[in-house]
């Protein structure tokens, strides 16, 4: 018995790997500060919890149909419409386990070998892996801090081949926060309907996480001729802070939306029917305390890109959204460390944040572009300061 060739083409989450080890240096009881999470360190909303608890005395305990409750698919009808002015049926949405199992359902439905899949750099771990994974192939457009970490029309043009059948959109990304604006979606967007046979993977799970008073906005909502081939993409992890109760959900062409049920099926069936009532309150309840949780990542943004930037060999970018800054870490690149030891890649300066320093980041080779790191801010101000004290320190004694 061996693994399958499927297996073989994808590597395990880096980032899970990072929250790993952060959380067995704790047990041992090592003060370590991990900025590698990709979850807020806010709690689900009680009116939430609330709904889930009653829902477990309801004796809401049994299958639900495989891709979501209708009650569930109703209220992320009217979220569309809310929060993006996109009109859907029920019909039209997806209800999977988690943003993550959104994507896997998508592209295993409908990539094949020889497929491309364009997936602009940096990026979020997961999206190679899965295209590799359905027997794709990921053509990575590296999109630096000179472009705003954005992928632009002309990327966009030189990447598309007869062989593209999908273009993945993070915005706010993960991992550099960086966000398009209305002007520069319709810029993706003129170039997309010169060739329809190109659909887009639209990730906003992040959407509710701006700052400075950016406007949010998805590309199906400002194109709309591309509605029919877009996969619009969200969830509850973020924004309501639901990380754990793993639902994520699209709205799209009704086959794929078949399809991807059809796939889902076979796998994990239906969501946690707990969770999908937890799921029916964020959606539709009171949405304020998004906008006040917003305000406080962006202090922490504010906090972190200002020590960072003072931190030697750091060069940290101001991002537009999410609760992660990508800092270019090139000035550090040729140092030895106080033991010795050369830094010759991201890898090798994260390593010594959290051997030095005890300082948990992510390498940026993990998300495609070098050398940079990821860092989570979505931990308190006390905790950020110390750690960012303990990077410029460790960023200090280097030679």
């Amino acid at each position: 018995m061996k693994t399958s060739a499927a297996l073989d083409r994808i590597s395990p989450s880096p980032t899970l790997a990072i929250t790993s080890r952060v959380m067995e240096l704790k047990r041992a009881g090592v003060d370590v500060i991990g900025l590698g999470a990709g979850e807020p360190d806010f709690d689900t909303p009680e009116f939430v919890k609330e709904a889930a608890i009653q829902a477990i005395r309801d004796g809401r305990t049994k299958y639900t149909n495989v891709d979501g409750t209708p009650e569930l698919k109703d209220a992320i009808v009217a979220k569309f419409a809310r929060d993006n002015n996109l009109t859907y049926t029920p019909q039209q949405i997806s209800v999977n386990v988690g943003g993550k199992h959104t994507l896997f359902n998508a592209l295993v439905a409908t990539v094949e070998a020889g497929d491309e899949v364009i997936v602009p750099a940096p990026y979020w771990v997961s999206y190679p892996d899965v295209v590799q994974f359905a027997g794709g192939t990921p053509v990575i457009v590296p999109a630096g801090a000179e472009y705003g970490y954005k992928l632009t029309p002309e990327m966009l043009e030189r990447a598309i081949t007869p062989r593209t059948k999908w273009v993945i959109l993070n915005s706010p990304s993960n991992p550099t926060g960086a966000a398009y604006t209305v002007d520069e979606l319709k810029a993706l967007g003129a170039v997309l309907e010169r060739y329809p046979h190109v659909w887009v993977f639209a990730d906003d799970m992040y959407e509710h996480i701006v700052y400075d008073d950016f406007r949010f906005a998805t590309i199906a909502e400002v194109c709309p001729s591309l509605y029919e081939r877009t996969l619009t993409v969200n969830g509850c992890s973020k924004a309501y802070a639901m990380t754990g109760w793993r639902i994520g959900f699209a709205g799209g062409a009704p086959w794929l939306i078949k399809a991807m049920a059809k796939l889902q099926s076979q796998s994990t069936s239906n969501p946690c029917s707990i969770a999908q009532a937890a799921a029916v309150a964020a959606l539709s309840g009171d949405q304020s305390f998004l906008a006040e949780r917003a305000r406080a990542f962006q202090v922490r943004r504010d906090l972190v890109v200002d020590m960072l930037n003072q931190a030697e060999g750091i060069t940290c970018p101001t991002p537009e959204g999410a609760f992660y800054v990508y800092p270019s870490v090139a000035g550090v690149i040729g140092k030895t460390t106080p033991k010795g030891l050369r830094i010759e890649s991201d890898s090798d300066f994260v390593s010594y944040l959290l051997d030095d320093a005890r300082v948990a980041a992510v390498q940026g080779v993990a998300f495609g572009l070098s050398p940079a790191m990821r860092i989570s801010y979505a931990t308190s101000e006390d905790l950020l300061r110390e750690a960012c004290t303990r990077i410029q320190q460790a960023c200090a004694a280097l030679r």
